[in-house]
């Protein structure tokens, strides 16, 4: 993830001494929140329907998610960047692309 952007993210809280109140339990929470607040934008929808005229509030609410990740990572003292690329690698002994293209099976089935 781009530095510039998670040093705006922990700036905005850092100056707001929002800080104080992020302990990892509590960030997951609010994550899982925010995941709800997306979902609701696609309930009883198809995704064409959840799509038509509500962009606006689905990014908004994936933003949030994504805001509450950098959260989180922070507060465990993750970097974003290698907590992606050890599940993609993860990933990729997973779902060989020998195995898993076109496939929508768990890898467990492959």
């Amino acid at each position: 993830m781009n530095e510039e952007i998670v040093n705006a993210v922990l700036g905005f809280r850092q100056s707001r001494n929002w800080e104080q109140f992020h302990n990892p339990k509590d960030i997951a929470i609010s994550l899982s929140i925010e995941a709800s607040e997306l979902l609701e934008n696609f309930q009883w929808k198809t995704s064409e329907e959840a799509l038509e005229g509500k962009i606006e509030s689905i990014a908004e609410e994936l933003a949030d998610v994504l805001i509450y990740a950098i959260y989180l990572a922070d507060a465990l003292d993750l970097k974003i960047e290698d907590v992606i690329r050890n599940k993609l690698a993860q990933n990729e002994r997973k779902y060989p692309i020998e195995k898993a293209f076109g496939r929508k099976d768990k890898y467990t089935e492959l």
